[in-house]
């Protein structure tokens, strides 16, 4: 196998197999100067000799790779994809730990890894803890014992899931993934594993999605290889459950025995039975779901949001159908905890903050009543049904409609007429008054969004469109420039947003004395009651409130305010966030009741902030009138 003298020319090498590179591309690459890379290739060069090969620089394209013997360098890259390559970044070093932890029977020493990946000791010490805090995920430790090295400890149960799911989650990343070329997902008896299973849960009518499937296979053959190196399953002990589900697992359980060679134990059968039931896709009937559980927990959620948030789902036959097949099978996973992956959690917390916040308060309030405990994952599946079904009855995209005055001194006759031709072109208008000329020019200020007059008029603080009776094209395109106009995100913004509650922070501030004081002044304002501060720091004890970019949403679990508000901080030099993580753009949300529906409104701004990645120029305000200026720009470019 090639061993390169140090990692750079493993990057090298890596590069220009696949494509001709210009040095000054590989210079900047690699953070060097084209001199060393000219220093490099020579090295290549020296070692690739012998397997008949070298990399030739073409002037105008770069270098590339020359094949002088084919079967030589054929032999090479037969032992490249042989190996388990080096990992090449950090989050690599941390899954080939996970790995190496997860399966050695032996205590490991850093510096033999270090040696074999090219990387010096301190950067794997490093890189340990990111593995310990995962490893801490499934109640896993790693002990050091000098001069032995470090070994994992932890029940057979924790380092299977632990084990099964992160070649699980490379797996759907990358199935070419170096780390999933290895003898456990490699083992023949693998092959009659996955050949066997879809007849066998077809048999039994059990139906599982195909990632359900997979990763069952996957477990198998984790269990398989656990079981050949002397770890079997202990006592676990489980209830007998579905007929069905018990027949195939045995089944199954007996293909195990015949690839181990050697007796299981029931216990092997029984956690293999826990595996299907849990990712087991149920089509049924909310007639035919009678168990307590389940109808307990939907009935909470429920009410709880109706309770705290004013979303009244309760008679959604469709929603409670649907978080009942659903909450079915994650009950036996939160009971046996068994985790499963969920690809789209991030998105879902960033672009779907209401319907998270609204879950996640009702699954948490449900928490401190039963000794279950849901996973983000979990949360984030239930979030997909509450999403739904708070888009079937509510108006969650709440806009705000353009609201116009009317100007017309020409009598009822035509004031309908020009009613019937806008209502007709432009149907979301909102007509708030009609008054004659002379009311308008008294008037010192304009609340609705423009005005639209019969005849020409002095404009104050807002646009005049003048339209006839029967408007021109001109006319009515004139009028469809400021009707078409997005004005929700800029309303919140006016109405939910002022002066007084904008601070920018430049003295150091951890995140309970921010809470502290921004609570302590709305309260003292009547803005809210004394129950809001430790509903701020219950909420964000749950979950963080970091949306993304920088940008944190404290708030309190439920409608807690007396009055909306929205409290900015401005901290350029950050606030700890927690998990390692930094806010520098705080909004802190105050929302009352009567406000519910433009709640969700309220968090799609803040969405909208994130995707722009707007933190930077919002931070850059040096006012609240800057601050405004940046976020209207922002909100005008979506």
């Amino acid at each position: 196998m090639v061993r390169f003298p140090y990692p750079r020319l493993a990057y090298l090498f890596d590069a220009l197999q696949s494509e001709t590179l210009p040095q000054e591309e590989l210079a900047k690459r690699f953070a060097v100067s084209t001199r060393t890379v000219r220093a490099d290739i020579t090295a290549l060069n020296d070692i690739l000799e012998k397997y008949g090969a070298r990399f030739v620089h073409n002037r105008g394209a770069g270098y590339r790779l020359q094949v002088d013997d084919a079967a030589l360098f054929s032999a090479l890259q037969h032992q490249e994809r042989k190996k388990q390559a080096t990992p090449r970044s950090a989050q690599e070093r941390v899954h080939y730990l996970l790995v190496r932890f997860l399966t050695s029977a032996f205590s490991l020493k850093l510096e033999d890894l270090a040696d074999e990946w090219f990387v010096s000791r301190g950067t794997l010490q490093n890189d340990m803890a990111e593995v310990r805090e995962h490893l801490a995920r499934y109640q896993l430790t790693i002990e050091t014992k000098p001069r032995y090295g470090m070994k994992l400890f932890g029940s057979e149960m924790a380092i299977r899931a632990c084990l099964t799911d992160l070649l699980f989650q490379l797996h759907l990343a990358d199935p070419e993934n170096p780390l999933l070329n290895n003898e456990i997902l490699h083992q023949p008896q693998v092959v009659t594993f996955a050949e066997l299973l879809h007849p066998l849960l077809t048999q039994y009518a059990i139906r599982l999605t195909d990632e359900g499937e997979q990763y069952l296979i996957f477990y198998c053959a984790v269990a398989l290889q656990r079981i050949i190196d002397g770890y079997p399953l202990p006592d676990f002990e489980v209830e007998d459950g579905d007929d069905a589900v018990r027949k195939a697992s045995c089944r199954l359980a007996s293909e195990l025995r015949k690839a181990a060679g050697k007796e299981i134990s029931a216990a092997e059968e029984a956690y293999l039975r826990v595996n299907i039931a849990a990712r087991r896709v149920q089509e049924v009937q909310p007639t035919e779901i009678n168990a307590d559980d389940e109808e307990a927990l939907v009935d909470y959620i429920l009410s709880y949001i109706n309770a705290h948030y004013n979303y009244n789902l309760q008679g959604d036959k469709q929603l409670r159908a649907d978080l009942l097949t659903h909450i079915k099978t994650m009950i036996t996973r939160v009971k046996y905890q068994i985790t499963i992956p969920n690809p789209l959690l991030t998105n879902i917390k960033q672009h779907y903050p209401m319907a998270y916040d609204v879950t996640l308060a009702a699954v948490s309030s449900w928490g401190k009543h039963t000794p279950y405990t849901l996973s983000e994952n979990e949360i984030g599946y239930l979030v997909l049904h509450i999403g739904v079904g708070l888009e079937r009855h509510y108006n969650i995209g709440y806009e705000r409609h353009p609201q116009v005055m009317l100007v017309c001194d020409t009598g009822n006759s035509t004031v309908r007429m020009i009613q019937a031709q806008i209502a007709r072109k432009y149907p979301q208008l909102v007509m708030t008054r009609i008054v004659s000329l002379r009311d308008y020019e008294i008037l010192s200020q304009i609340e609705e969004d423009f005005v639209i007059s019969n005849a020409r008029i002095s404009e104050k603080n807002k646009p005049v469109v003048v339209m006839s009776p029967f408007p021109t094209e001109y006319q009515l395109e004139q009028l469809g420039k400021l009707v078409l106009v997005d004005r929700t995100k800029p309303y919140m913004l006016e109405k939910f947003f002022d002066a007084n509650h904008f601070m920018i922070v430049n003295e150091p501030l951890t995140q309970e004395q921010l809470f502290k004081k921004v609570c302590t002044q709305l309260e003292q304002e009547d803005y809210v009651g004394s129950d809001f501060y430790p509903s701020v720091v219950e909420r964000e004890a749950i979950v963080s409130t970091l949306l993304g970019e920088g940008i944190a949403l404290p708030h309190s679990l439920g409608l807690l305010a007396k009055k909306t508000v929205v409290v900015t901080l401005l901290a350029p030099q950050g606030i700890a966030w927690g998990e390692g993580e930094i806010a520098h753009v705080v909004f802190l949300l105050a929302i009352s009741k009567r406000d519910y529906e433009e709640a969700m409104a309220i968090y799609d701004l803040f969405v909208t902030f994130v995707r722009e990645r707007s933190m930077s120029r919002l931070l850059g305000s040096d006012n609240f009138d800057s601050f405004k200026a940046v976020a209207l720009d922002c909100l005008s470019r979506i």
